[in-house]
């Protein structure tokens, strides 16, 4: 779990610069998503869940935008 907090600190960082890249068509703008989805399903707190779950999302959205 004490890789979590840093791990959450990049995805902030990370999720500014994937809408940056979506702002120009990045086909790379959802690969970090899937790292911290995998991150977060392997811990057993009740907000991991959700929080790998969100990571999908965003990793299908970001995927669904650079291919548009």
């Amino acid at each position: 779990m004490a890789r979590c907090i840093p791990l959450n600190l990049d995805c902030a960082s990370l999720c500014t610069a994937a809408a940056e890249m979506m702002a120009r068509n990045s086909e790379n703008a959802g690969l970090a998503c899937s790292l911290w989805a995998a991150e977060c399903a392997s811990h057993e707190e009740a907000h991991c869940p959700r929080c790998a779950d969100a990571c999908r999302q965003c990793e299908t959205e970001c995927q669904r935008i650079a291919t548009a």
